[in-house]
């Protein structure tokens, strides 16, 4: 795949451009969005990013346009999990209605930079060591495990990160509108919504490295990784608003991300494998005998577990909810290892 610098300055730029229409438009005055301004703006960037995905199978190929869509496929649950923990955050911390777009937004844009900073070391690394699809795949295995039986109950507004931070920050405790900072007494304190945006920076930094492994062991171009990324997060915060309620819904959707990262992380392995260059593996020699998994079957095996997990999490709560009314509690699969 044939990416000009000229190709890559236009499409950061223009996804800068989008988030910055994003935040003057629709976040720098604080509200709650409504359903409808939700779902509009959830259907345009998810068409939006499938018309991109249609452009890369016309432009560069079909092998490229599957290995765009498994990409964006995981990128886009992985996301969907973020969204997870953002709400335990924003919970945690009693971040007011009218206030939590601005949180996500920040908290988007930080998960962006981070993600954007991983793949350009995971292309440097993928292009001068051979091995590191060893050690992404082991990396993916782990955390399918965590993904999959990680269930610690914690409180993400009083984990060791968050007491660190408030041992060395003065903080109020009110908000004090959508700012960050206030000035009392002539001294300068730190307000609740900044350490809220504090806890999902921290939250972002584990969740690039769950996803950037994941999606190199898909495909290996970079401007395809950092295109799925940049559209599975475009659009997160309307979705946020938009389905609401039914986060709390998908139960199995941890377990549905855990076996899809184990398959990556076997896709990676077999890979590896296939391009084997260590020494005390086969003499340095290739096992061309191991298959490589074609991406056609990548992107049907993602698809089906995510549409499995969602179905399962979607009949579980409604056989388990004694009344139609009240929600679930959120499944303490999600609450993972993020605050350690």
């Amino acid at each position: 795949m044939q990416i000009t610098p000229l190709t890559w300055i236009l499409t950061i730029a223009v996804t800068i451009l989008f988030f910055v229409y994003e935040f003057f438009v629709h976040v720098r005055k604080p509200h709650e969005p409504t359903i409808g301004e939700s779902a509009r703006w959830s259907v345009f960037y998810i068409s939006l990013a499938l018309l991109f995905g249609v452009g890369i199978g016309v432009v560069s190929g079909w092998t490229f346009g599957g290995e765009y869509f498994a990409g964006y496929l995981t990128e886009k649950a992985l996301s969907i999990d973020n969204l997870f923990v953002f709400l335990l955050v924003m919970s945690a911390f009693a971040v007011p209605k009218a206030y939590q777009q601005k949180v996500l937004m920040i908290g988007i844009v930080i998960a962006l930079i981070l993600r954007g900073g991983f793949i350009a070391i995971g292309a440097t690394l993928i292009e001068n060591l051979s091995w590191i699809f060893y050690l992404f795949g082991a990396l993916l295995l782990f955390l399918a495990y965590r993904q999959a039986f990680s269930s610690h109950e914690t409180d993400p507004a009083n984990n060791r990160f968050m007491r660190f931070v408030r041992r060395h920050l003065s903080v109020t405790d009110e908000y004090h509108g959508d700012r960050l900072t206030v000035k009392k007494n002539g001294k300068r304190f730190v307000t609740p919504m900044l350490l809220t945006i504090v806890a999902i920076g921290f939250i972002d930094l584990i969740f690039a490295v769950d996803s950037i492994p994941a999606i190199y062991g898909l495909t290996n171009e970079a401007y395809i990784v950092f295109t799925a990324n940049a559209f599975a997060l475009m659009g997160l915060r309307q979705l946020f608003f938009l389905i609401g309620g039914l986060l709390q819904r998908l139960v199995y959707l941890s377990q549905g991300l855990a076996v899809i990262l184990a398959f990556i992380g076997v896709k990676l392995v077999f890979h590896a494998l296939h391009v084997n260059e260590l020494t005390f593996i086969n003499g340095g020699e290739p096992l061309l005998w191991v298959p490589e998994i074609p991406i056609s079957f990548s992107l049907l095996f993602i698809g089906a577990t995510i549409a499995v997990a969602t179905v399962a999490s979607l009949l579980k709560t409604r056989k388990d909810r004694p009344d139609a009314d009240t929600p679930p509690a959120i499944d303490p699969s999600i609450k993972k290892e993020y605050s350690n």
